[in-house]
């Protein structure tokens, strides 16, 4: 339980509940520590907050960040979760099924980069790679400050 109106700051209370997890062997060397959206989501706090628990278990020698990869415990081999594809070409591919299943229509908005970020625990920039990618292939248009909408049935990729 995290105490937010006590002197010590939230970053170094979870990163302390994340070391103890490791002291005891809950999580292993190499194994993955939680996303910065994992932490967003799990204990409420802003992504900034979830950015300074890395740090914090950084400095303290408990893990190392592989960019692009995440956080890991300890200095050995790092176990990834398997992932058939990346998150924003997954986040793109369902898009385009909703699409293509009519559940999303034509001129009508797909869901908010907020919403995205939310239903697959991805960050800010994932989502916007994969609506970049959905806009490169024709199936949705952005309109500024409005968002992005979902293309005329005309202007969809064949094939």
């Amino acid at each position: 339980m995290l105490d937010r109106e006590g002197p010590v700051p939230l970053y170094k209370q979870i990163a302390e509940t994340i070391g103890e997890q490791i002291r005891r062997g809950d999580l292993a060397d190499g194994d993955p520590v939680p996303s910065e959206a994992e932490l967003e989501t799990g204990y409420g706090v802003a992504r900034t907050t979830a950015r300074r628990v890395a740090r914090e278990l950084r400095d303290l020698g408990l893990v190392r960040t592989v960019p692009g990869e995440g956080t890991f415990v300890g200095r050995g081999p790092i176990r990834r979760a398997r992932r058939r594809i990346p998150a924003h070409e997954r986040i793109s591919l369902e898009i385009t099924e909703r699409i293509r299943r009519q559940e999303l229509k034509p001129n009508r908005p797909i869901p908010s980069e907020k919403s995205l970020m939310q239903q697959y625990g991805v960050a800010k920039v994932t989502v916007r790679q994969a609506v970049a990618s959905l806009r490169a292939q024709g199936w949705v248009f952005t309109v500024p400050q409005r968002g992005s909408y979902v293309s005329p049935e005309e202007r969809w990729p064949t094939g």
